[in-house]
């Protein structure tokens, strides 16, 4: 029953956040990058070019473009890797219409704003400024929805679908994908060498503030804990869903025994560990240490492809 609440938890906490990036993703493409007809990468990208273009709202072509999308997706990668993404597609459309309304709600409240030729007003003057803006909100709020197992669609579903079948990394797929995406901005007429160059920018500052998000919220430490009440603090940790292991040693000075306790936990939970430690034994002897990568149960996943084994025909040797 217990493991069962605590699955229930983490899932309802997935989602809790994964809507909090999808809202925060929403209010930065469409408050910041949109008004200053700062292309992006991704489905969201697409659709701006056509939003740029045609005036089509950009959360219809999300959907249309999406939807299609997921039908291949759930054909070839099975509902197991589409349930969220489905989720959040549907959530980040009806975000996009609401946070497009707003804005044009604020606009008609401020006329002294300046706006775009589609009626959005310009929070920021400076087209550079809210370049940075737009596109460091986007990378922190897709950051969030892929440590909680999430994923917007778009380019992440062709990168998964092409990588299913070719050994070509998701990370280059999808940076092919978003080249031609914003360099497709070039066919709108108006736009200028300064939009392209504004929607590269976006590119890399979005990658970067993705990657350090996913990087500083999978971080992980190893703990060696040196105590006489092991016992005791390896029951309280372990109630943190958190395994321990029990080493046994022997203290070279002394020549006594001792066990040694190692435990690998997310860099967020070590402020708790040590208030377990502290309240059980302030005397406790205790390292703590980084470690480049944790994979298994609780952690990150092994991200290695499996060999293709190779069909050898067996040949009967001539007498």
């Amino acid at each position: 029953m217990l493991g069962n609440a605590h699955h229930v938890y983490r899932e309802v906490r997935d989602y809790v956040i994964i809507t909090l990036g999808l809202i925060g993703y929403a209010s930065g493409f469409t408050c910041f990058l949109l008004p200053h007809q700062i292309p992006s990468g991704g489905v969201t990208g697409v659709g701006s070019v056509i939003f740029f273009a045609t005036g089509f709202p950009v959360q219809w072509s999300f959907f249309i473009i999406n939807g299609l999308l997921l039908v291949a997706a759930v054909k070839t990668l099975g509902w197991k890797f589409c349930v969220k993404t489905i989720y959040a597609v549907f959530m980040l459309t009806f975000l996009l219409g609401v946070a497009r309304e707003g804005m044009l709600y604020y606009a008609a409240q401020h006329s002294e704003l300046l706006r775009s030729p589609q009626g959005l007003p310009q929070l920021v003057d400076d087209a550079f400024m809210s370049c940075i803006i737009g596109s460091a909100v986007q990378g922190m709020s897709i950051g969030f929805v892929f440590l909680n197992n999430g994923s917007t669609g778009g380019t992440d579903i062709v990168a998964a679908i092409i990588n299913k079948y070719k050994d070509v990394s998701l990370g280059q797929i999808i940076m092919l994908c978003d080249f031609c995406i914003i360099s497709s901005s070039l066919l709108i007429p108006g736009f200028t060498i300064s939009n392209l160059l504004y929607g590269f920018c976006t590119l890399i500052i979005c990658s970067l503030m993705v990657d350090f998000v996913v990087d500083r919220g999978r971080q992980s430490v190893q703990f060696f804990i040196f105590s006489k009440e092991y016992e005791a603090i390896a029951e309280e940790i372990t109630r943190l869903h958190r395994g321990v292991t029990v080493l046994s040693g022997q203290g070279w000075y002394t020549k006594t025994e001792r066990k040694v306790l190692v435990v690998m936990a997310k860099k967020r939970e070590s402020g708790i560990i040590f208030r377990i430690i502290n309240a059980i034994d302030p005397a406790a002897f205790v390292t703590q240490s980084k470690v480049i990568g944790v994979f298994g149960e609780g952690f990150d996943q092994f991200k290695v492809k499996a060999e293709k084994k190779e069909n050898v025909k067996e040949t009967t040797p001539k007498p």
